[in-house]
């Protein structure tokens, strides 16, 4: 099974995508539909997110396995420690490697019901992702991935310390890290020289998300935990009625960033899909990272 990293190693930039287990046969086919209209594009790999219910993780796991058995992505899981036991997890990942992924981003994951609320730990499980990192390189031959904060985790009490707690990740194990929202390209750049300048040479990618509605724009600013800078606010903000011209003016924006993050050399732009593929599509058509067919 090909790692991530080694897709991330080529020399033109490319892009990856994720999506979100189903909550039924409805949502599952819309997914699906979604993963063929984008495996012609040839993504770096594909990731589907990780619920920590039952139903939520148990699709994450079909879908899973089933794209790295019925297509041509290199197919990467989300894993995090919510509600597991070390035994769980170690069974989680088991299965992981029986049907071939051997690509997973390792989370700790948030409280069940309010991301911000006070996380405890299963009585026999993890604490924190590091040790899930190192709970994956134990069992076998994994390409580990890890979350990176641009403006700092939420539960860190600065900058400087919550880029420490990211560099022990790698220093532990991680290949890679996906950064969390942001809405400009210094705030990532400035996480990936933070990075660099501790010695890491790992890759950091870049999360993005196509700015198509209101709703992703609010969810944006959510997940980032920051507040839109002025410029956009004044540029979609005028736009909330008009659905067709805010999806314009949002891509453009999205547009823009991407190609400064390009043109600093960021080798893979990790497109958030919503599980729909057309933005995406329209995004990468943009950008030149649509692959030359012979």
């Amino acid at each position: 099974m090909t790692s991530v990293v080694e897709r991330l190693a080529g020399d033109a930039p490319a892009f990856s995508v994720e999506f979100f287990p189903p909550r039924d046969a409805a949502d599952e086919a819309i997914l699906w539909r979604s993963i063929r209209e984008l495996e012609p594009y040839d993504p770096s790999y594909m990731s589907i997110t990780y619920g920590a219910g039952g139903s939520s993780r148990d699709g994450t796991i079909r879908n899973i396995a089933r794209a790295a058995t019925e297509t041509t992505l290199v197919p990467m899981a989300h894993l995090t420690a919510v509600n597991h036991s070390v035994a769980e997890l170690r069974n989680v990942i088991g299965h992981f490697a029986a049907v071939g992924v051997r690509n997973v981003l390792a989370l700790r994951g948030d409280p069940p019901g309010d991301p911000n609320g006070t996380w405890t730990a299963h009585p026999q499980g993890l604490n924190y992702a590091s040790e899930l990192v190192e709970l994956l390189r134990s069992l076998g031959d994994f390409c580990v991935g890890v979350s990176a904060f641009p403006y700092g985790h939420p539960r860190s009490d600065d900058i400087e310390s919550d880029t420490k707690h990211l560099v022990h990740k790698f220093r532990v194990g991680a290949d890679f890290a996906i950064a969390q929202l942001f809405f400009e390209a210094e705030d990532f750049l400035r996480l990936r020289d933070r990075i660099a300048g501790a010695g890491i040479e790992a890759p950091v990618l870049p999360g993005i998300m196509p700015l198509t509605t209101p709703r992703t724009l609010r969810k944006t600013i959510e997940l980032s935990g920051m507040q839109a800078p002025q410029w956009m606010l004044d540029r979609l903000e005028p736009l909330a009625d008009d659905p067709k011209a805010f999806r314009v003016e949002g891509l453009n924006v999205v547009t823009e960033l991407c190609e400064r993050l390009l043109a600093e050399g960021v080798p893979n732009l990790h497109f958030y899909t919503f599980n729909r593929s057309k933005a995406t599509r329209e995004l990468v058509g943009r950008l030149g990272l649509v692959p030359v067919r012979a």
